[in-house]
């Protein structure tokens, strides 16, 4: 028996070449093994490769359309989507698109546009996809560092802070990401929004990507505080929507969650062509309903003609 543990057992020499090698294994390349490739072991950002120039914030502006109005722009950096959140009585709702295009290109059209940060915490995807992607993962793991170090679960005000530090310090080096930290904490529901400069808002409503102006014109004719939650579900939905028939950069589908005190909870994938068909003929039944019965009132309001 014993000589059987002798051959599976590595010798001791080997075992402590391995420790050496990984001690002094570098550690972005451990890093990468995890996913990220430029953490530390310790879990923090040592730094993000960016255009080997002088300037890059100069070099950007000259060569991409996203940071200039530069006609002559080789990088031409195209992107849309469709996402919204807004706060009501029942909680938050939060609604996306699942489309991702490369210029006129659709890339893809399932991907999911929100990132289940933990279970009371969502962020949403809006600018490039990596980028949100990259950002709100790595804040997933902060939030969770946050927990195991103060026994609690890190607030929204929180959560949406770190995210926007994090960005701010690559501020004018090519990010390009909107996005809504949305959840629930001690105060209630709380939704803030983080841009690639650092900017964050609080706020009751936000809407943000190519189709969001669509979106906000749905949204302004139908939110209310008092709205109930099957109300709040499908003011999103039709929201989203309207942006993904009019907006060529969002459709395919419409994914809703809907965030309450005991965590956020996924509520269903919708197609939006089968949705607005759906909802083109109620409003089409609706129409004819009220020509029909103006139509009615006016014959018996008629005066009756009289025969001689």
């Amino acid at each position: 028996m014993n000589s059987v543990l002798t051959q599976l057992q590595p010798a001791a020499p080997h075992r402590m070449q391995e420790d050496d090698e990984f001690q002094q294994a570098d550690s972005a390349s451990w890093g990468s093994m995890a996913g990220f490739g430029n953490l530390s072991r310790s879990g923090g950002v040592q730094g993000m490769s960016i255009p080997r120039v002088s300037d890059p914030t100069a070099f950007l502006d000259l060569h991409t359309d996203n940071m200039s109005s530069n006609p002559d722009a080789k990088i031409k950096i195209a992107h849309g989507t469709t996402t919204l959140a807004f706060r009501f009585k029942g909680g938050i709702i939060v609604a996306v698109d699942s489309r991702a295009t490369a210029g006129s290109y659709i890339a893809s059209g399932t991907v999911k546009k929100v990132i289940e940060i933990n279970k009371f915490l969502l962020g949403t995807m809006a600018g490039g996809a990596a980028d949100c992607q990259y950002w709100c993962t790595y804040l997933g793991m902060q939030c969770r560092l946050y927990e195991l170090r103060n026994k609690e679960r890190i607030s929204v005000a929180a959560a949406s802070k770190l995210l926007a530090n994090m960005v701010y310090q690559y501020k004018g080096m090519g990010l390009s990401m909107g996005t809504m930290v949305c959840g629930w904490d001690k105060t209630g529901p709380r939704i803030f929004y983080v841009d690639d400069d650092g900017q964050r808002l609080n706020g009751d409503l936000f809407s943000v990507g190519s189709g969001s102006t669509f979106a906000y014109g749905v949204l302004d004719q139908g939110y209310k505080w008092d709205l109930t939650d099957e109300e709040a579900q499908e003011l999103g939905r039709r929201s989203i929507i309207a942006a993904g028939h009019r907006d060529a950069y969002s459709g395919n589908t419409c994914n809703v969650y809907h965030v309450r005190q005991e965590g956020w909870e996924f509520i269903g994938n919708y197609d939006v062509n089968e949705l607005w068909y759906e909802y083109e003929a109620k409003k089409k039944a609706a129409r004819e309903e009220a020509v029909a019965g103006a139509s009615a009132a006016a014959t018996a309001a008629s005066p009756m003609a009289v025969e001689q």
